[in-house]
């Protein structure tokens, strides 16, 4: 009887053991992608003026945290809580380790320097809080953040880190 109790505490602190190796976010989210961050409040006084405003100082920031899988954005959405939307049209490739920033206003997208914009001069993240959806192309969230301004942003930058 000794025997097996032995034997079963072992096999039961080396599944302990193995649990504890994996990272919480690996079983958080079923997804490569995951957002980084979001620069919810634009520096200065908002604008949403095309051509003189300041929405494309917000943005968010979506990496790629697989070891070994590209992931191509086409037919990705991203969404706030009131459902304001936007979803990538065109092929942007991430590599492994790598990031794009989803910037308001207008611009030329650039896989080199890492930046799509919405072509959309309007607001999209809330300054006071707001929900962050990712949706895969299937339709199945691939992450999911909320955020408050009092309850998120310690240094109140306007800035909130959710996966380093």
């Amino acid at each position: 009887m000794r025997i097996r109790l032995v034997a079963a505490t072992a096999v039961a602190a080396g599944t302990l053991t193995a649990l504890a190796a994996v990272p919480a976010q690996a079983t958080e989210y079923d997804s490569a992608l995951k957002i980084r961050g979001i620069q919810y409040d634009a520096p200065g006084r908002d604008s949403n003026r095309c051509s003189t405003g300041n929405t494309d100082e917000e943005y968010l920031t979506i990496k790629n945290y697989s070891r070994s899988t590209t992931v191509n954005l086409k037919g990705y959405v991203v969404k706030d809580a009131a459902g304001n939307r936007f979803t990538f049209t065109a092929s942007h490739t991430l590599q492994p380790g790598d990031y794009v920033k989803l910037r308001g206003g207008n611009g030329t997208d650039s896989d080199a320097r890492n930046v799509v914009y919405r072509d959309n001069c309007n607001f999209m993240w809330n300054n006071d809080k707001d929900t962050i959806y990712v949706y895969k192309p299937s339709g199945s969230r691939a992450d999911v953040h909320s955020y408050t301004q009092s309850g998120s942003d310690k240094d109140r930058n306007g800035y909130i880190t959710f996966h380093g």
